[in-house]
This record gives C-alpha cells, sequence and structure tokens, in this order.
C-alpha cells in the first residue's frame, strides 16, 4: 500500500475558522475531501500548490544552487518533496528557518533586486501574505468551478425567496 502524501504542515489553521490553511494553502472542503481523493487527485492538487508557491517566490527571489539548497535542507532536517521546484523547496526553508538564517546565499537562495534588504523573516512575511492571496484565489475559482447546487436545493432556495 503507498503512502497518502499531505501537503499538511501538522497545525491546521482551518480548525480556527479559515477558510483557507495559512501552512499548506488548501481550503477547509480541500482538507476535508483530502482522503477521499485518489492519488492523481491528490498529485493534482499538489501540483497546483507548489506552482502556486513557485510563481509568488518568483517575485522575490531565485534559487542560485539547488544542490546547496537540497543539502541544507537535508542537513536541516526540513520535509520536502523531491519533484517539488526548487522556489518551493526555498518557501518551506524560510518558513521552516527564517528566524535563523542569516545569509540566504549559504542556502543557495538569491533575492531579487527589490529584496535585497530584506531580512529572511521580512521576506518570508512578504511572500507568505502573497500566497495567502492566491491561495483565497484559487480557493474561490476552485469552488465557483466545482460546486453544483442539487435540484432539491434549488427548489428550495427558490420556495423561501418566494416567502419573502
Amino acid at each position: 500500500m503507498s503512502r497518502i502524501l499531505s501537503p499538511c504542515v501538522g497545525v491546521c489553521s482551518t480548525t480556527v475558522g479559515d477558510s483557507v490553511c495559512r501552512g499548506c494553502q488548501r481550503h477547509d472542503h480541500e482538507i476535508l475531501a483530502w482522503f477521499g481523493y485518489d492519488s492523481d487527485q491528490r498529485a493534482e492538487r499538489m501540483l497546483a500548490l507548489d506552482e502556486l508557491r513557485s510563481q509568488v517566490a518568483a517575485r522575490w527571489l531565485r534559487v542560485a544552487d539547488d544542490a546547496m539548497l537540497a543539502e541544507q535542507l537535508t542537513r536541516h532536517r526540513i520535509r520536502f518533496r523531491a519533484d517539488q521546484s526548487a522556489l518551493s523547496h526555498a518557501v518551506e526553508l524560510l518558513r521552516v528557518g527564517r528566524s535563523r538564517i542569516k545569509d540566504l546565499s549559504a542556502y543557495g537562495i538569491a533575492p531579487l533586486a527589490h529584496a535585497r534588504e530584506l531580512e529572511p523573516e521580512q521576506l518570508f512575511a512578504h511572500i507568505n501574505d502573497e500566497i495567502m492571496v492566491e491561495a483565497a484565489k484559487r480557493a474561490d475559482n476552485d469552488m465557483n468551478s466545482v460546486v453544483e447546487v442539487s435540484p432539491v436545493s434549488q427548489q428550495q432556495t427558490q420556495a423561501s425567496e418566494t416567502k419573502d
């Protein structure tokens, strides 16, 4: 039996009312349905989350040395998947080590010109804020494309509207 992979980081903010988890960026209905997804559906969603992180991270930094980054992740026992992009790895490194990292170049990461003066904590805060905005948009788009209204629900809605 294969292991069920999850992007969960261990503490889910949807339990305190967030509709999008601040840790893994999945939306609440996606978290609830996760173990019902087949492996292709989970892989598709994990790929979408990795792409989201990579797109946002690319606005702030670049990975100068993939091997050095992977080596540091392994050395510091930071969980990552080999199939993730290096930029997604960089986000994970910053999430876990942002308060202890002093020199990003020692991790194979180079901030872009507009981010060079930022400390790792500030850099992660900017990246994470943008990831959360994009994740909320993703959740909204996903909900709009996935939600189907049953005929019974439509009838109930129409009946309640005519009472008003």
